[in-house]
């Protein structure tokens, strides 16, 4: 009986052993240094100083976009299962391939010609 839960009682083993002696590892063999310097407590990005975080406005147009991209990439995900099994469901498969894309071109469509693709 115990057989068919050995794998499963490894597994679970190697996932709680492994975290832990990464965590340990890096407590005990963390080093600090003994002055804090301020110069490098700052970010450092590709060599430019950035300075101190500034605060910045973005405009309603941004999030429009972001949204719009990130609506039409999930729908995008949506395309893949059915172009896998798309043989197998044959002309069924092929009008539900038909209507999802139609609904996204007409979707699409609709905010190209309010302007939320323009950039202002």
């Amino acid at each position: 009986m115990f057989d068919d839960w050995l794998p499963f009682a490894i597994y679970g083993l190697f996932s709680l052993v492994i975290p832990a002696t990464m965590i340990g590892a890096s407590f005990a063999l963390a080093t600090r240094p003994k002055r804090v310097v301020k110069a490098r407590t700052i970010p450092f990005e590709s060599g430019v100083s950035t300075g101190p975080p500034v605060k910045q406005r973005f405009t309603v147009s941004f999030y429009l976009t972001a949204m719009l991209f990130v609506l039409f990439d999930i729908e995008i995900v949506f395309l893949y299962p059915l172009a896998v099994i798309l043989h197998e469901l044959a002309w069924f498969g092929f009008l539900e391939f038909l209507v999802f894309i139609l609904i996204l071109l007409v979707a699409y469509v609709y905010i190209w010609r309010k302007g939320a693709l323009e950039w202002r």
